[in-house]
């Protein structure tokens, strides 16, 4: 294997240690518990009277803030993502979705299909936060990380390799 030249970490303004958390929004706290624990399978505390604290997998979390008069939809570039280890379980979860569309009020969902680096399909929840299932190993999009800059189309090309997903 060739050594690999490893550009040093660039000195940043601020001398931050940890990516913790981002923010959704709920229009019914008490339902959108339900959601996240019996349908996402997240961990859920309540933080305050108007919001909870999610999370799966890890130490990164969510805080989820009841905002009743929500006007905007998030957008497709905004989602957020649970990783799956193969094409088959992201079909599954798919599947499930759609079967259970009505129950957790979802729409917007799109086909599972290879995109972006790799295979996953889109919805939207009952509070509009839009949501991706996808293929990943375990640690996420880390090892997307690991190979650095890329050229030309990087990942988006569809010769580009990725784990766990079937050319």
């Amino acid at each position: 294997m060739i050594d690999e030249i490893v550009p040093e970490k660039m000195e940043s303004a601020l001398n931050l240690n940890f990516l913790s958390h981002g923010t959704l929004e709920s229009k019914d706290l008490e339902h959108s518990r339900k959601f996240y624990e019996e349908f996402l399978g997240c961990d859920v505390v309540r933080t305050s009277p108007i919001s909870l604290l999610i999370r799966l997998g890890g130490d990164h979390t969510y805080a989820v803030v009841e905002q009743k008069k929500r006007k905007d939809v998030m957008g497709l570039l905004y989602h957020n993502g649970f990783d799956l280890e193969t094409q088959e379980e992201v079909d599954e979860a798919h599947k499930v979705v759609v079967e259970q569309a009505e129950k957790w009020d979802l729409h917007k969902i799109t086909k599972p299909i290879l995109q972006h680096g790799t295979y996953s399909f889109y919805f939207w929840d009952m509070d509009d936060n839009c949501w991706e299932i996808l293929t990943n190993p375990k640690g996420g999009y880390s090892w997307l990380f690991e190979q650095g800059d890329q050229e030309g189309k990087g990942h988006l090309d569809k010769k580009f390799e990725r784990p766990g997903v079937k050319q």
